[in-house]
Order: C-alpha cells, then sequence, then structure tokens
C-alpha cells in the first residue's frame, strides 16, 4: 500500500516532462525494421502476451504472462509459442518453448507492489534458436534515471496483430526497483520489452510488469531488470525450470506461414 500511495505523488514532484509520442502501429517491414526481435507469445487458450529475443534461443517477458489468471497454476511452456516480428497474420519466425523459468522470489496474485513488480521477469528457452539474419536479440543496459526517454514495442488489446511503437515516453521515477514510466500499455502488453536509447542504439532497460494510477494518470511499472534477470538466467542454467511437454518439432513453422485463429485473450498488464 505504500508504494501505491507513492505513485500519487510521483507527478508532484517532477517538472513537466516533453510531450510522450503517439503509438505507432508498425505494419510494414519498413515500419517494423530493427524491431523483429520483439514478438507475440502466445500461450494457448490463455491469452497472449509480448517477448523479445535476448539471445538466438531466449526470449524475455514477465513472470506474470505464465500463469492461468484464474487458477494461479503454472502454465505448461509446452502450450505456448513465440513468433518473432508477427504481423497481419504471418511472423518472421515461430518457435515452441522448451521451459521456462520465472524469478524465485515472484509472488503471483495479490495487488501491485515493488516487490511483485521488480522480480516479475522471466526467460523462456526455445527448443531451436532463432537464426533469421532478419532477427537480431536484442542487449541488455543499465536502469535509467528518472527523466530519461525511453521507449516500448509492444502487442495489446485491439492491436493484436501487429506490434506498436511508443519511442517516447519518459521514466517519472526509480524507486525500490521498480520504474514508473508514461509509457502507454493495454491488455497484451505484459512482457513488452522497454528501450533506452543511450548512444543512439535500443537496448532493453526494463518489462512491463503492470499499470497503475498516479495523480489521476495512468503510468506503467517495470522492473530494474539487470540484477533479477542474472537470477533468473542462473535458475535457467540450474535446469530448475518447468520443462515442457512439447516434441522439439512442435510449432516450427516455415515463416510467413497461413494466419491462424488462436483465440487469444487478454493477459492484465
Amino acid at each position: 500500500m505504500r508504494f501505491l500511495l507513492s505513485l500519487a505523488l510521483v507527478c508532484l514532484a517532477l517538472p513537466l516532462a516533453a510531450k510522450d509520442a503517439d503509438l505507432k502501429r508498425l505494419d510494414t517491414g519498413d515500419d517494423s525494421k530493427g524491431w523483429e526481435a520483439v514478438g507475440r507469445l502466445d500461450l494457448g487458450q490463455k491469452g497472449f502476451c509480448t517477448g523479445a529475443l535476448i539471445a538466438p534461443d531466449l526470449v524475455l517477458t514477465a513472470a506474470h504472462c505464465l500463469f492461468d489468471p484464474k487458477t494461479g497454476e503454472r502454465l505448461d511452456p509446452g502450450k505456448m509459442e513465440f513468433q518473432a516480428g508477427f504481423r497481419n497474420g504471418r511472423a518472421l519466425a515461430y518457435r515452441a518453448v522448451r521451459r521456462a523459468a520465472v524469478h524465485p522470489d515472484y509472488s503471483y496474485g495479490g495487488g501491485v507492489s515493488a516487490e511483485r513488480v521488480r522480480n516479475d521477469i522471466a526467460l523462456l528457452e526455445l527448443h531451436l534458436p532463432v537464426k533469421n539474419p532478419q532477427i537480431r536479440p536484442f542487449e541488455i543496459a543499465d536502469m535509467p534515471e528518472a527523466g530519461a526517454r525511453v521507449g516500448v514495442v509492444s502487442y495489446a488489446e485491439g492491436r493484436e496483430e501487429a506490434p506498436s511503437l511508443q519511442d517516447v515516453c519518459r521514466v517519472q521515477e526509480r524507486r525500490e526497483g521498480v520504474l514508473v514510466m508514461s509509457c502507454k500499455i493495454n491488455f497484451g502488453a505484459s512482457g513488452a520489452p522497454v528501450f533506452g536509447f543511450d548512444g543512439g542504439k535500443a537496448r532493453i532497460v526494463s518489462v512491463v510488469s503492470a499499470k497503475a494510477m498516479s495523480n489521476q494518470r495512468n503510468v506503467s511499472l517495470g522492473t530494474q531488470l539487470k540484477a533479477p534477470l542474472e537470477v533468473v538466467r542462473a535458475e535457467l542454467a540450474r535446469g530448475e525450470a518447468g520443462f515442457s511437454s512439447a516434441a522439439p518439432g512442435q510449432a516450427q513453422r516455415i515463416a510467413g506461414g497461413a494466419r491462424r485463429d488462436t483465440g487469444a485473450k487478454f493477459v492484465t498488464p
């Protein structure tokens, strides 16, 4: 509760920021250039989230995406599929998930808290690496300072068929390992990569975890990422992650394959 109350004070403590950019739908190959490693993570019949490649066989997303919102149980990784660069019914690469790891201190359920948000990350190991030269995994960068420009590429309710880019939003506050940002998010944007642009190169600095209210305005919340991510990497390396029941060849479809109805619902950011 103390963290939620602090959000109400964020806008009072900061000067007026530069105007945020509007969302831009990435409908064409030119629009999507450089963002191909962001993809839609389909969760079987449990909805979808957004994820991003940080290695040819590793997808970064939010931990809460891997839980059934009704029962609170972990979802079977074998029913998940990562669709890199998905837009308008086609993806550049389709990959089944071999196993998944979440931060050991992440607890699903309950209200938004600093502890829950800062540990809300997961890694998915794919059955086969993505080796398409168009798809370049993103690097990880340090947590940005308050006032820094960041951007988000995400899928969401009403725009699930193509990613959207907001390349200018702002970090409003850093507190307790959590970024409070002005970025626009909606259902389905959970797990979306938040990018910093130091040196003119987009690097992932956070992952979208939740949305909240700050001074009667919507804000997005994300983890500090770097330290928690190393913990999740260690979990994966120890083999303590959940293995999927999928066969290695499952869902390895040709890029540009036929569109299908996923029956996706929306996962709350």
